[in-house]
């Protein structure tokens, strides 16, 4: 149990994932027990924060009658663990909404490639988590099922576009949850609900979500509550798949073994602003600055330093828009017509670029790329805010200003969120305690390329010296229902 808030789940919801596992593999708990205890922490907390708002009961307790927990080959085996999968990925069977009222009843045949992995490794779906419409945004709201709200404080939002995920971790409901991340999709939220989430490197869990394979921006990953515990997902979740032009095998020793041993002096470059790029407020950045203090004094070693990064802003805009454009874009004109502003915006700007912009993009890319990896050889990780700001009011669909400095547009408050999708680098939420408000802050690190497996050692040594995890915690409900 947490010693940050209170908790009124059951022993079993309150436990770490691998230590859940070991419980499977020894046969202490069966699947079905976990199913018991996951819907009912879901049916205590739904109606406060609403994040996994389609459930699959039915479904999840034949695949818990199926389950063979002796079964311990597979690299990450669940064993018949309980999670969830946001609703932007398909689902045999289930409903996937992609939070849009054109698919608002769309149930699809056949699961994404991902999903199909983390059944037959084990993990039992038992719903689908909340997201803004498309993943446009970082604040997760949709015209099918609402808003989802901050577990620590509910007239908060959670964060995203995986806030339902985070939100979903936070309360209790799962011990493992999937998300994805074009913009810190898989950051955002896991700062702002107390969790870990981890961007992998494009390949190491295949293909991003949706049918363009080839795209790198766009990548499905995992969320825990603890360090350890995203590193067992994401062995879970990596493997080599033919089917994906992009896909690669991961390391032969497991991301939980890394995390097991992570030990060792770390070389951690911070910077507040990215050079001045992006936006941070003082409070935020005071208290990432206590909190690598601590680090440093078990052990680390903190630079304030930064690479260049030249039009890094036009470059991650013109890459994020064509997916825009190719995908939602090219939606059927009967669910178009319900898509949000914000959305549209996305989508008539990445119809608006040039082949020349194209151009500049993929030069702009390199660019950045080749100063991150010279600067990288003198560190471990560069550790940034994972967004400037902590959550605004859940009405608030984005912030207009930090520090009474305003913010251009939707996204220009999640440019931290930007480097590591432009350059393919992994990058992690760790939690660094709570804010005078008690609040959940993350901590941002980027590794080196294809580096999962040291960025999650490097995480889990952030996580010691700051006393986490949080846990998982009851509702704190602000708001007037």
């Amino acid at each position: 149990m947490t010693p940050f808030s209170k908790f009124t789940g059951s022993e079993l919801c309150s436990k770490e994932a691998h230590e859940v596992v070991t419980l499977l593999l020894r046969k202490e708990v069966s699947p079905s027990e976990l199913l018991n205890a996951a819907y009912d922490r879901v049916a205590e907390v739904e109606p406060a924060v609403n994040a996994m708002p389609t459930l699959c009961r039915a479904r999840a307790e034949a695949a818990a009658a199926r389950i063979d927990t002796s079964s311990t080959d597979a690299r990450g085996a669940l064993a018949g663990l309980p999670i969830s999968i946001k609703d932007l990925t398909s689902v045999a069977g289930v409903r996937t909404t992609m939070g849009s009222k054109g698919l608002a009843e769309y149930v699809p045949e056949e699961s994404d490639p991902l999903v199909l992995r983390l059944e037959e490794r084990g993990g039992i779906v038992v719903g689908k988590t909340n997201t803004p419409e498309f993943g446009a945004g970082a604040n997760t709201f949709n015209a099918v099922f609402g808003m989802t709200r901050n577990p620590w404080n509910t007239s908060k939002n959670a964060g995203g576009s995986s806030g339902g995920a985070a939100a979903s971790l936070a309360t209790g409901e799962v011990w493992l949850a999937h998300g994805s991340d074009l913009a810190g999709s898989l950051r955002t939220p896991a700062a702002y609900c107390g969790v870990v989430g981890f961007r992998p490197s494009p390949g190491i869990t295949g293909a991003g979500p949706g049918p363009i394979k080839f795209h790198t921006e766009g990548v499905q990953g995992p969320m825990a509550r603890s360090v350890r515990d995203c590193a067992l997902f994401l062995d879970t979740m990596a493997g080599f798949d033919p089917k994906s032009p992009i896909s690669f095998p991961p390391p032969q020793g497991t991301y939980q073994d890394a995390v097991i041993r992570a030990e060792g002096k770390l070389r951690i470059a911070y910077t507040p602003d990215l050079n001045g790029y992006a936006l941070t407020s003082k409070a935020m950045d005071e208290h990432l600055r206590a909190a690598l203090l601590r680090v440093e004094r078990s052990g680390a070693i903190v630079e304030e330093a930064c690479p260049p990064l030249p039009d890094l802003d036009r470059t991650y805009r013109v890459l994020r828009s064509m997916l825009w454009a190719a995908l939602p874009g090219r939606a059927p004109l009967e669910v178009q017509r319900h898509f949000k502003d914000t959305l549209r915006e996305n989508i008539e700007f990445g119809k608006s670029i040039t082949i020349e912009d194209v151009y500049d993009a993929q030069y702009g890319r390199t660019r950045i790329f080749d100063n991150m990896i010279a600067f990288l050889e003198k560190f471990d990780v560069l550790a940034c805010p994972v967004v400037g700001l902590m959550p605004g009011p859940i009405e608030e669909e984005y912030p207009t200003e930090a520090d009474g400095v305003p913010l251009s547009d939707y996204i220009s408050w999640l440019r931290f969120s930007y480097l590591a999708t432009v350059t393919g680098l992994p990058a992690i939420s760790v939690p660094v305690g709570l804010n005078k408000d008690g609040l959940p802050v993350g901590l941002q690190l980027i590794g080196h390329p294809r580096g999962e497996a040291a960025l999650l050692a490097a995480a889990r040594i952030v996580e010691v010296a700051m006393d986490g995890p949080l846990g998982p915690i009851d509702p704190i409900i602000t708001h007037n229902s």
